[in-house]
């Protein structure tokens, strides 16, 4: 049996100057993730010290199948077209979570 499904997601952006305007993107796709979408567990947004123009994304699901749910919700798309313009690469990579180690 596999456990939840978990994904950090790197985002490195064209302009340090482009980060509120991402962040608040972002920020928001979080929030509505969690409120809207029983089988997300977890959604955090990470700012690396010390780098301007990078964000992380550590995220935990039910299933993958909770997670390909997540990728077709209207606020995953509007994030997604919104912030578009403002990211120069993206690094996905994909995890079975093997050990919760907080009860939240």
């Amino acid at each position: 049996m596999t456990g939840p499904f978990a994904i950090t997601v790197e985002f490195r952006l064209h302009r340090a100057i482009d980060m509120p305007a991402f962040r608040t993107l972002v920020d928001e796709n979080a929030r509505q993730s969690c409120a809207l979408e029983p089988e997300c567990q977890r959604f955090d947004v990470l700012v690396p010290k010390g780098v301007a123009d990078c964000i992380l994304l550590y995220e935990v699901y039910d299933s993958r199948a909770a997670f390909d749910a997540h990728l077709q919700a209207p606020h995953f798309h509007v994030f997604d077209r919104a912030s578009d313009a403002l990211v120069l690469s993206k690094s996905v990579s994909e995890f079975t979570l093997a050990c919760k180690g907080s009860q939240t």
